[in-house]
């Protein structure tokens, strides 16, 4: 397992995933200390499922963050099935949506969970297709349960 680590927000991974990091905004001043600028993680299976954790600190509320993910989605793909979530995850409230579509006639599942962090708005996009859900899902479950916001 590897563990991604970045403004006291941190999960645990397969070792055999990809990870990929897009900094949004200037992470990290002129010292070297770390910044609460926005930032984006990705981690993808060797197959199709994928974890995006991005913090966004430019976004007014979890809630809004969640609605706005799901208005991309919507762009993205005409016909999807949307259902309102709110749950917690390590302790932490978590709204979003638990959202079906299709991709090249590949059914899809789509995870999306927002939670309020210290630096703002936190989201969580949980994707995996029919071809490695058995494998996978129970990866990208395990995955989002690691994750760990310190609060102090």
């Amino acid at each position: 397992m590897n563990t991604f680590e970045r403004d006291r927000i941190s999960f645990r991974y397969p070792a055999n995933w990809s990870v990929e990091i897009d900094d949004e905004a200037g992470h990290g001043n002129s010292d070297g200390a770390e910044d609460a600028g926005g930032w984006t993680v990705t981690v993808s299976s060797p197959e199709t499922a994928f974890l995006m954790v991005s913090l966004r600190p430019d976004a007014d509320h979890p809630a809004d963050l969640a609605d706005l993910t799901l208005e991309a989605l919507k762009a993205e793909y005409a016909e999807l099935d949307a259902e309102n979530v709110l749950e917690t995850i390590r302790g932490q409230p978590a709204v979003g949506y638990d959202v079906d579509f299709l991709t090249a006639d590949t059914p899809v599942t789509c995870r999306v969970r927002c939670l309020d962090t210290f630096a703002g708005p936190l989201l969580l996009m949980a994707q995996v297709s029919e071809f490695d859900r058995q494998s996978n899902d129970p990866v990208l479950r395990a995955t989002v349960a690691s994750l760990d916001v310190e609060t102090d």
